[in-house]
């Protein structure tokens, strides 16, 4: 959860989440301006780094000038997430992440992939991918770890999490790959380093293993021959140039990145020892042994192994917890739902009890879900603690609700209230040291060498000539 929301921009902001993506329009130039879309703000946030998105504004642009659909119209957005990711909606909107960003070593390799992105698009890839239906989600992927039952509940309380990534099939990855090689060599660039970021792509899939949000290499699927041909296509680019240099500038990409945020930011929440923190907010409570979790700006969701439970906190509308609840209640669609006062840690609360009603997708009416769920006052803050299982399962998951939001108080440890988040350091390597040994000098644990010879596109071992910039992590 991110911070500063009030309920009624959360309620608005999902309420905004229903819409669809915009369909493709074509017009002249100049193009009317783009926003970018809701559903990935509120699922991200967008990166406070004015340099950065300018940088990116630039070079989106001058690579859209020289596409196929030049008079199109886009917008490029870097988003606040550590994901090593990169997206095109077919509405012309292009999202990377602040974690891709940080993976770059020059600009070629992002122009590269920016290329990539502007071809899925022009290729009108997306727009295929739609009428397929063949959606993913981004965050805890409620179709398939939650039950349909729950799922079909959780969904309009989780709009924050519910981010759709296109996943494109190979034929597309080579046709964008072409198309990326084709823009970033057009303005300039070297687009043989394009297939460089790739290696590098694998290396980070490979440290991190599978699961949780998609990285690029999950909903960009990659080919064994993939680097060849990459490398092949750039120096067929680089000689339809005329031999005209071409562009790296790993240098000034590199000084970029001072500052720049790496990883999860702690400041917006984060899981320790089974218990969630928000140091901004200033609140805690226990996350249930075992469960998976996914944190975004709206919410922080919880889910059971086995895609039976779900336990979702948010911020709540209304001026007192009994407003809420009632809320709550209607909202849920809850049938002669109980309500009962109560204080959690000193916080005045509601527990709100009951089944939801409904239509299956038969068209049937009955028991859709049941509920178990907290209503927790901190001043003039609503927090919604719900709980949600399948029907005539609350005897089992109800005692997990119970714990979780009995277990909210607010957070008064210092090491947490003052946790912040690590930044990317640049800094300048002496004659003949290796990376590991940049790395030690600059006080770099050994547990993390590998972590950061990937961050580098290097290897540990790698000689660095004096002078050369890489990158560290620190705060």
């Amino acid at each position: 959860m991110k911070t500063p929301y009030s309920s009624a921009s959360l309620r608005r902001a999902a309420l905004l989440l229903l819409l669809p993506l915009a369909g493709s329009t074509a017009f002249r130039t100049p193009p009317p301006a783009k926003e970018p879309d809701p559903q990935v703000i509120a699922q991200f946030g967008l990166l406070n780094n004015p340099a950065l998105q300018k940088f990116i504004d630039q070079k989106g642009q001058q690579m859209a000038a020289v596409s196929s659909r030049a008079d199109f119209g886009y917008q490029f957005t870097i988003v606040d997430s550590p994901v090593i990711n990169a997206f095109a909606a077919p509405d012309g909107n292009v999202y990377f992440t602040r974690g891709i960003m940080a993976n770059f070593n020059d600009e070629a390799q992002f122009a590269g992939v920016l290329g990539h992105e502007l071809g899925h698009i022009t290729a009108k890839h997306g727009e295929k991918q739609q009428t397929r239906s063949t959606l993913a989600s981004g965050a805890l992927l409620l179709g398939s770890i939650f039950s349909k039952r729950v799922a079909s509940l959780a969904q309009p309380l989780s709009q924050g999490v519910g981010l759709v990534f296109l996943k494109y099939g190979r034929d597309d990855e080579r046709e964008a790959d072409e198309l990326g090689v084709a823009y970033s060599s057009k303005i300039g660039y070297d687009a043989s380093h394009m297939a460089d970021f790739f290696l590098t792509l694998q290396r980070e899939e490979q440290a991190s293993g599978a699961g949780g949000t998609p990285t690029f290499l999950s909903s960009h699927p990659n080919s064994a021959d993939r680097y060849s041909t990459v490398k092949q296509l750039a120096a067929k680019a680089k000689q339809q140039q005329g031999g005209r240099a071409l562009t790296v500038n790993r240098n000034g990409y590199l000084r970029m990145l001072e500052g720049l945020p790496y990883g999860d930011d702690p400041r917006q929440g984060f899981v320790e020892s089974g218990v969630f923190y928000h140091p901004e907010l200033k609140f805690q409570f226990p996350v249930p042994q075992g469960w998976q979790h996914q944190n975004s700006p709206q919410q922080f969701q919880m889910a059971e192994p086995n895609g039976k439970a779900v336990q979702i906190l948010t911020l709540a509308p209304g001026n007192s917890a009994q407003e809420a609840a009632q809320a709550l209640a209607k909202e849920l669609n809850l049938n002669s739902p109980q309500a009962t006062s109560t204080t959690v840690n000193g916080l005045p609360a509601v527990v709100v009890q009951g089944d939801q009603v409904g239509q299956d997708q038969q068209g049937r009416q009955g028991v859709q879900a049941s509920t178990l769920s907290y209503i927790i006052q901190d001043g003039k803050t609503l927090y919604a603690l719900i709980g949600l299982c399948g029907p005539g399962t609350l005897n089992s998951y109800g005692p997990a609700f119970q714990r979780t939001a009995q277990g909210f108080r607010r957070l008064t440890d210092a090491n947490k209230l003052n946790r912040q988040s690590e930044k990317i350091r640049i800094r300048t390597a002496k004659a003949g040291q290796t990376l590991a040994q940049a790395l030690a000098a600059n006080g770099v644990s050994s547990k993390r060498y590998e972590e950061l010879a990937i961050l580098n596109g290097m290897k540990t071992t790698d000689k660095l000539s004096a002078g050369t910039l890489f990158k560290v992590v620190g705060k």
